[in-house]
């Protein structure tokens, strides 16, 4: 009798917890999110982890996600964007500016002097993109946009204590703002990912990059570009625009409550909290660059005022693109500045 009671009661065992993890599995829904960078840099600390640690929260647990840092999924920083659009990834962080052309309207916030602390530049981006980038992100779920703090200038050999030390200069860029703001002060922009410029520094590939202190630290650039040019003022010099989104068909797929969940969790219900937190880390990384005796220099008011002439050009010329392509280019560029004004108050 027991011989048979075993194998029947194993049997009805099977089939409960077969049924449980049928139960479980349709209720669980898996997250990887993708980046770029280091774990221990800003943009995991205060983005990533703590967006995976407030799905999983307030989703009870039927929400789990994994953070995939240094492009551990795979693929080239310039092709993260279509891993979200594609399904590789759930989520995934990378900057437009990698895209070339494809963001027209969004690079408004790549031009020079586009850019004031971190935390009311975000504000004023992610408000812009809600009114006026849904259709440039229409392959993807956008969960936010936004930038680091203004970018600063950190040089291997020769230092920038005027705009004439850039001349005949190979520097990194970013996007192509950046890239016709160094044209116009006599340098060659050099277009690379940020996990490029470390070894391009050493190996003499370019001369310096234009960056904010929250990615030299990380990537332990102050110890290979030691002198440092700052760019005082209610504007900073340029920054770089930054996105974060989720494959369409995983969006679409949740229940309600799980999108209320996301939608909680992201857009402008985080742009304050990130740009301030960007904004933070910069003075605590920029100590370590003091501490280890680094050299600091700062751009003559004059050269100020000339940089912005050229930026004023550089804008104009950015009017006159988007134009052609049909939108009202000099309204957005007035919103952009309106929103980074409004926010910075």
């Amino acid at each position: 009798m027991r011989k048979v009671i075993l194998p029947l009661m194993a049997g009805v065992m099977a089939v409960t917890f077969a049924a449980n993890v049928d139960t479980v599995s349709a209720a669980d829904f898996k997250v990887k999110i993708h980046h770029q960078t280091p774990s221990k840099a800003p943009v995991n600390v205060f983005l990533l982890t703590p967006l995976k640690k407030a799905l999983e929260k307030d989703s009870g647990g039927r929400i789990s996600a994994q953070v995939y840092h240094s492009m551990s999924l795979g693929g080239r920083p310039p092709q993260v964007f279509n891993q979200i659009k594609d399904g590789i990834t759930e989520i995934a962080w990378t900057l437009p500016g990698y895209s070339g052309g494809r963001f027209p309207l969004t690079s408004v916030f790549d031009l020079p002097f586009m850019v004031s602390t971190a935390e009311a530049t975000t504000q004023a981006f992610q408000a812009f993109a809600e009114k006026h980038l849904m259709k440039e992100y229409k392959d993807v779920h956008p969960l936010l946009f936004h930038t680091a703090a203004r970018f600063k200038i950190h040089m291997v050999k020769k230092a920038i204590k005027s705009i004439g030390d850039f001349n005949g200069l190979k520097v990194r860029a970013t996007n192509r703002g950046m890239g016709e703001l160094l044209k116009s002060v006599g340098a060659t922009p050099v277009f690379m990912p940020v996990p490029k410029v470390p070894q391009a520094l050493s190996k003499g590939v370019v001369a310096g990059a234009v960056l904010p202190w929250e990615i030299v630290i990380p990537f332990k650039i102050q110890q290979i570009a030691p002198n440092h040019t700052l760019v005082e003022g209610p504007r900073g010099l340029i920054a770089a625009t930054f996105f974060l989104g989720m494959n369409n068909k995983f969006y679409d797929g949740l229940p309600a409550d799980l999108k209320k969940v996301v939608d909680k969790n992201t857009g402008m219900n985080i742009a304050a909290k990130v740009g301030k937190a960007y904004d933070k880390i910069e003075n605590v990384f920029k100590a370590k660059a003091v501490k280890r005796g680094n050299k600091f220099y700062s751009l003559p008011a004059g050269d100020i005022a000339t940089i912005k002439a050229s930026a004023a050009k550089i804008q104009q010329a950015w009017v006159a693109d988007v134009t052609k392509k049909g939108h009202n280019g000099k309204a957005l560029l007035a919103e952009a500045n309106a929103l980074i004004d409004k926010y910075s108050k």
